[in-house]
C-alpha cells in the first residue's frame, strides 16, 4: 500500500515562513512543499488565452474550510462525477500508474491552462519538470504515487455556482480536520502519519496535496497547503 507521506513540521513552517511553505520528509530527506497558487501567464497578445487564464486563476483559488459551515457531502462513487471530470480523473490515474511522469504532459497540454502547482512553480518552468523536481526520486515516481493515492480517496463537490466550483480530492482538503471520525482517520493515515495529523490538527487544516477538477473537466490544481 502506498501512502503515509511524512509531512512533519508543517504547522511550524506555515507559521514561521512568510511564503507559507510546508515541509515534507520522505525517505528521511526534507523537501519544500508548495502551498500557494500561481498561474503560468499566457502571451498577453492572445486575448482568448488571457481570458482563459483569468477564469482558471479564479477557479484554482479554493475557499478555506469554514468551521461553522455544514459538513460537505463525501462521495466515493465516481459514477456520480460529471463525465468530463470522471474522464480526466481516469486519465490522471492511468498516467500516474505507468510510473512515467512524462505521461502527464499531454494531459496538461490539453488543459485549458496549466494547473496550479504551488508557489514554487516558476511560470517559465515546464510543469512536468517542476513536478519531477518536487519528487523525492529523480524520476518523479513519488509524485505520481501521491497523485494516485489522492485520486483514490473520497472527494467533495464544493463552491457550487461560483468560479471556484470544483470536485476536490481528497475530501480532507475541504473537511474540518478536527471533525474526522475513527474510520475517516484510517483513510487519512493512508496519506499521512499520525504525527503529521497532530501538527495539522494544531494548525487547523489538512495541508498535504490535493487535486481540483472543474465541472467542465479542467484540471485546476495539484498542490499542497492550506
Amino acid at each position: 500500500m502506498l501512502g503515509r507521506w511524512t509531512v512533519a513540521g508543517i504547522a511550524v513552517a506555515m507559521t514561521m515562513v512568510g511564503t507559507a511553505h510546508s515541509r515534507a520528509l520522505v525517505a528521511g530527506e526534507s523537501k519544500s512543499v508548495p502551498t500557494q497558487s500561481i498561474t503560468i501567464q499566457p502571451d498577453p497578445s492572445d486575448e482568448d488565452s488571457v481570458g482563459a487564464t483569468d477564469d482558471a486563476e479564479q477557479a484554482a483559488t479554493p475557499a478555506p474550510v469554514t468551521p461553522d459551515a455544514p459538513l460537505p457531502v463525501i462521495e466515493y462513487d465516481v459514477s456520480k462525477l460529471p463525465e468530463p471530470v470522471r474522464q480526466l480523473r481516469e486519465k490522471l490515474l492511468e498516467a500516474a500508474k505507468t510510473g512515467d511522469i512524462e505521461k502527464l504532459k499531454p494531459i496538461i497540454d490539453a488543459n485549458r491552462s496549466p494547473p496550479n502547482l504551488g508557489a514554487d512553480a516558476n511560470q517559465d518552468k515546464d510543469p512536468v519538470a517542476f513536478l519531477k523536481s518536487q519528487s523525492g526520486d529523480p524520476e518523479g515516481r513519488e509524485i505520481l504515487a501521491i497523485l494516485s493515492e489522492v485520486l483514490d480517496a473520497g472527494y467533495v463537490h464544493v463552491d457550487v455556482g461560483t468560479p471556484q466550483e470544483a470536485y476536490v480530492w481528497p475530501y480532507f482538503a475541504r473537511y474540518p480536520i478536527n471533525a474526522l471520525t475513527p474510520p475517516q482517520m484510517v483513510e487519512l493515515f493512508r496519506l499521512l502519519t499520525s504525527s503529521d495529523y497532530d501538527e495539522m490538527k494544531s494548525f487547523g487544516a489538512y495541508l498535504f496535496y490535493r487535486v481540483g477538477i472543474a465541472p467542465d473537466g479542467t484540471w485546476t490544481y495539484f498542490e499542497a497547503g492550506d
